[in-house]
């Protein structure tokens, strides 16, 4: 994490010496020994010594991965820019380990599709193609299903997304929140409904963000077990991005 970076980062997180109870030891510390998992998708007690104790960041990611990351994202998004919305999902392939142990893959967000165990990232982008909010399900999961969720509260002039996401419901629900629709009609539509093509060529930023994402290894390849977990890896690498 650069300087820039953590300055924005640094006033989000708990433990500064204005905050009750606790002062951390080094927040900075702690941060980059996340953020070296995440981008190496190595274990836990593999990170290097320089990051001090790794039982420490556990501890720490845990309770990140509980609301805390999330929170840190959040505050981050405030500065977004309204004029486009974009929705899409990208596939991550889930590792063995991510279904085993207690419970397996039950109610942990994992299915079974054409790329065997998978997990599905629904993501919500804003015009500059950063990351809004996310929604994770299994692999499986149709695009569109949870479209309606993803924009729910949300405001802008506009929507873009690709032909998987071409549904009346959908449009309906774009129109009620006072955007346009921009969405290239799926071929099996008997009359085609017109978008403004221009536009439309913006929607590679969402793409240009989910490969971003994937340079973060624990984003590229499910690890984690337990959603929550999951989530918070999401989170903190959406606020990576966003601190930039």
């Amino acid at each position: 994490m650069n300087e820039a970076q953590w300055v924005k980062i640094s006033p989000l997180l708990p433990g500064k010496a204005s905050d009750a109870g606790r002062t951390a030891s080094d927040n900075r510390l702690f941060v980059n020994g996340c953020l070296w998992v995440l981008r190496s998708g190595a274990h836990w007690c593999d990170l290097p010594e320089r990051y001090g104790k790794w039982k420490r960041c556990t501890g720490g990611s845990a309770a990140g991965a509980m609301g805390g990351w999330e929170r840190v994202f959040t505050a981050l998004t405030a500065e977004r820019d309204n004029q486009y919305l974009m929705i899409n999902s990208t596939i991550v392939r889930a590792h063995q380990q991510a279904a085993s142990g207690k419970g397996g893959q039950r109610s942990q967000a994992m299915g079974r599709s054409r790329g065997g165990l998978t997990t599905e990232i629904h993501m919500l982008a804003d015009a500059l193609g950063r990351p809004l909010c996310f929604i994770i399900t299994a692999g499986q999961a149709g695009d569109v299903t949870q479209a309606p969720a993803l924009l729910h509260g949300q405001t802008g002039e506009a929507v873009l997304a690709d032909k998987a996401y071409d549904s009346n419901a959908l449009r309906a629900i774009i129109v009620n929140m006072g955007a346009t629709a921009i969405i290239p009609s799926n071929r099996t539509r008997k009359v085609i409904i017109p978008h403004d093509i221009n536009a439309y060529k913006q929607r590679n930023r969402i793409e240009r963000c989910f490969c971003r994402f994937k340079h973060f290894r624990r984003f590229a390849t499910r690890y984690d077990g337990r959603t929550s977990h999951f989530a918070g890896f999401i989170h903190l690498a959406a606020a990576m991005i966003w601190s930039e």
